[in-house]
C-alpha cells in the first residue's frame, strides 16, 4: 500500500469530495462510518457512493462497519460526554483488540491507495483519523497522506 487518506463527506461539496478522491488516485474508497444511510448524509449515502465512486473516480467503494466505532462510544462522543482524547483512545483500543491491521491486510491488502471516509466536521474530529494512524505502519514507504 502506498497511501492512506482520511477524508470527510461532511461540510463539503460533492465536487470537492470527488476531486479529492480523484487527485489521490485512490483505488479503494473505504466507508468506515457507522451511519451512512440517512438523508443527513446527502450525496454521501452508502447506496449513492456505491454507484458514484466507481463512475466518477474509477475506484472501488466498500462500506465496512468493522472499522466503525461502537454505537455507544460514538453517541457519547457526539453528545460531548467524552473528550476527543478519551474517544480516540477507546476507539484505538477497540481496533487493536480486533486486530485491525490483520483484518485490513486480509480484506484490502491488494489496494495501493486508500481513502477512508469518516465523519469529521469543523467542530468534530473523526475516528477515521485514528484508523489512518493505526494503518500507517502498513504503508510501503511508511508515510500516510494528509
Amino acid at each position: 500500500m502506498q497511501s492512506i487518506l482520511a477524508i470527510s463527506a461532511y461540510q463539503t461539496s460533492a465536487e470537492a469530495f470527488f476531486t479529492t478522491i480523484r487527485e489521490a488516485r485512490a483505488d479503494l474508497v473505504l466507508d468506515v462510518r457507522l451511519h451512512n444511510e440517512s438523508q443527513l448524509a446527502g450525496f454521501s449515502k452508502q447506496r449513492d457512493l456505491a454507484w458514484l465512486v466507481p463512475a466518477l473516480c474509477q475506484a472501488d467503494y466498500v462500506c465496512d462497519r468493522f472499522f466503525a466505532p461502537e454505537p455507544g462510544l460514538l453517541s457519547r462522543y457526539i453528545k460531548r460526554e467524552l473528550s476527543w482524547d478519551t474517544y480516540a483512545g477507546a476507539y484505538r483500543n477497540q481496533m487493536q483488540a480486533a486486530d485491525v491491521s490483520g483484518y485490513f491486510i486480509q480484506h484490502y491488502g491488494q489496494y495501493r491507495r486508500v481513502c477512508l471516509i469518516g465523519t469529521a466536521t469543523k467542530k468534530r474530529r473523526s475516528h477515521s483519523e485514528v484508523l489512518q494512524e493505526l494503518l500507517t505502519p502498513l504503508l510501503d514507504e511508511q508515510q500516510a497522506a494528509h
